[in-house]
C-alpha cells in the first residue's frame, strides 16, 4: 500500500478538474483496502472513495484521503441454460462490463451501454437509460463495513432503489466501499425494451434491423453519442441534474400555462419533466461563460471546455436552478455529487 501526498485529481474525475488531495492511494483488492481502513492516515482525516470519477463535480481541494477503487474482475457464479449470473468487482469500468455482456449475447443492461462510472457506483445511482434500470437485474451489493471491516451483502431488495436512488446514496453514505454486484442476466429468450423512439427510429434505419443484444447496444451508443460530449474532449458529468418527479395536480396547472410541457410516467403515480426542457425554456442551451457552459446538444449537460473552475460551474448550477424554480416553482436537484 503507497499513500501518496498532494496528488492532482484531473486524471481521475470527467470534469477534468483540478484539484489537490492531501492523501491519495490506490486500492485494488479488499485486502489492501483492509490495510488502508487499519491506517492512521483513515481513522484521522475525512475520506473520498472514487471510482470513474464520471458522477463528481469538485469545487476544492480535498484535505483528507482519497481512495481510488480498483477492484476489477468478472466471474460466472451461477448459470443455467436461460440465465447467467455473474460477480463484477466495484472497479470494473461499467461500458467494458456491458461490453463484456454485449460480446457473449448476455441481455439485460444493453440499453445501458457507454454509461461512464465503475460497476460500484451502478447501484449508488440505481444507474438508468432508454427505459432500462441496473436495479432490474442486480441480485445482491457486497460492501465492506468501513468502521469495522465487516462485509455486508445488500439483497436487491435491501437496496431500496429509486430513481437515481439507493441506501448507499443515503443511510449508508460514507458508512461502507462496495466492493462487488452479483447481476442475473438471460442467455436465452431475451427481454428487450425499445419502447424509446430514439432506439426505434436508429434501428429502424439500420440495414440490419433485427433486435439483437448487438444491435440495441449498437443504437443506444450511437445516440449518446450524437447528444453527449466525450469527456475525454469536453469536461462533463452527463446528466447534471435529475428529472423532476411531481404531483398530477402540479402538472395540471403548468401544463394550463406552459401547453407544450413534455411529461413521462414516475413512480408512484407522480409525472416526471425532462429537466432538459425546463433548462432549455430558460435559455440556457448552448451558453458558454469563459471556459465553462452548457453543452449545445444536451441542456442537462454542463461542461468545463478546459483549465475552468469546479466552484464556477457549481455557481453556474446554481442560478440554471434558481431560474427554474422562477419560472416553473420546480427545483431541480442535481445528480452530480459536489465535494
Amino acid at each position: 500500500m503507497n499513500i501518496e501526498k498532494d496528488r492532482d485529481l484531473l486524471p481521475y474525475n470527467t470534469f477534468n478538474l483540478s484539484a489537490i488531495a492531501r492523501y491519495f492511494v490506490v486500492v485494488r483488492n479488499v485486502s489492501e483496502l483492509m490495510e488502508v481502513l487499519r491506517s492512521d492516515i483513515f481513522k484521522s482525516n475525512p475520506f473520498l472513495i472514487l471510482g470513474g470519477g464520471s458522477n463528481v463535480l469538485l469545487t476544492k481541494n480535498f484535505p483528507g484521503l482519497v481512495i481510488k477503487n480498483e477492484l476489477t474482475g468478472i466471474e460466472v457464479i451461477n448459470q443455467t441454460t436461460e440465465t447467467i449470473t455473474l460477480r463484477v468487482g466495484s472497479g470494473e469500468p461499467w461500458h467494458k462490463f456491458v461490453m463484456y455482456c454485449v460480446n457473449n449475447n448476455y441481455g439485460g443492461v444493453e440499453n445501458l451501454s457507454l454509461i461512464p462510472g465503475t460497476c460500484g457506483a451502478a447501484p449508488m445511482q440505481n444507474i438508468g437509460a432508454y427505459g432500462v434500470e441496473v436495479r432490474d437485474v442486480i441480485n445482491t451489493v457486497e460492501a465492506i463495513d468501513l468502521k469495522t471491516g465487516d462485509v455486508l451483502v445488500f439483497e436487491n431488495k435491501a437496496c431500496r432503489f429509486g430513481y437515481r436512488e439507493s441506501i448507499f446514496k443515503h443511510e449508508m453514505k460514507n458508512k461502507v466501499f462496495i466492493s462487488s454486484i452479483t447481476l442475473t442476466l438471460t442467455k436465452t429468450s431475451h427481454r428487450f425494451n425499445v419502447s424509446y423512439g430514439a432506439i426505434k427510429d436508429v434501428l429502424a434505419q439500420s440495414a440490419n434491423n433485427e433486435i439483437t443484444v448487438k444491435n440495441i447496444s449498437d443504437a443506444v451508443i450511437s445516440i449518446r453519442q450524437s447528444k453527449l460530449p466525450d469527456p475525454k474532449v469536453i469536461g462533463n458529468a452527463g446528466s447534471f441534474f435529475k428529472n423532476p418527479s411531481i404531483e398530477e395536480s402540479t402538472f395540471t396547472r403548468l401544463k394550463q400555462k406552459f401547453p407544450g410541457i413534455p411529461s413521462f410516467p414516475g413512480e408512484n403515480g407522480l409525472i416526471k419533466i425532462p429537466a432538459a426542457w425546463l433548462i432549455e425554456q430558460n435559455g440556457w442551451k448552448g451558453k458558454t461563460f469563459f471556459n465553462i457552459g452548457v453543452h449545445k446538444n444536451q441542456a442537462l449537460v454542463l461542461v468545463n471546455y478546459g483549465g475552468g473552475d469546479g466552484q464556477k460551474i457549481w455557481e453556474l448550477a446554481s442560478e440554471i436552478r434558481s431560474s427554474v424554480i422562477d419560472k416553473f416553482n420546480i427545483d431541480l436537484q442535481p445528480e452530480v455529487n459536489v465535494i
